[in-house]
């Protein structure tokens, strides 16, 4: 199996749980953690995936570090991910389980690319018309690029709306470029 399949479906497993624990937010927030953490320390993520380590060394690492943090059925769940040689998966595992969680919750994250920066109010602005479109509750994630002049260019999944000034500027030059002049205009007499 391919390792996206082999994640999605150790997050679909998880998510399962924390459904029927009525934890999803908990249990998302845990596996985050762990994610966050591989992510942040090279020296642990070393440690978590280099097979010459014994299992037994780095469960009791894991029981450790995140047994009195994190749900006891994260905490397995990361030890089953040793247990079947997965643990490099476990950040994938975490994007993946995210990914279901915003599905659940009717969550949607938006990419937003802004001229300039977003004060609170315009970002809240931003977010409830953005909700109001996407009928979910839209998660902005804000990107500033000044060259696009002003506007915004959304994109969410495979759809891109782009109402930036400079798309706008560039439209409006390719349409005088190929706009035909009456005979005259320019003195042609």
């Amino acid at each position: 199996m391919r390792d996206e399949t082999v994640s999605r479906n150790y997050a679909q497993t998880l998510f399962e749980l924390a459904l029927r624990n009525e934890a999803v937010e908990e249990y998302g927030a845990g596996l985050d953690t762990v994610a966050t953490l591989l992510d942040g320390d090279p020296k642990f993520r070393t440690f978590l995936e280099t097979p010459r380590i014994d299992d037994g060394d780095r469960k009791a690492l894991v029981r450790k570090v995140f047994g009195p943090a994190l749900p006891a059925l994260v905490v397995n769940f990361v030890l089953v991910t040793i247990d079947k040689r997965r643990q490099r998966l476990l950040r994938t595992i975490s994007s993946q389980y995210q990914a279901l969680l915003d599905e659940h919750l009717g969550r949607e994250h938006v990419e937003v690319t802004l001229a300039r920066s977003a004060d609170e109010a315009t970002q809240k602005i931003l977010t409830e018309g953005l909700s109001a479109a996407l009928g979910k509750k839209a998660i902005p994630h804000i990107r500033v690029k000044p060259e696009i002049i002003g506007g915004l260019i959304v994109r969410t999944n495979d759809s891109i709306f782009d109402g930036s000034v400079r798309r706008r500027l560039e439209g409006m030059r390719r349409r005088l470029l190929s706009a035909e002049l009456p005979s005259g205009v320019l003195g042609d007499t």
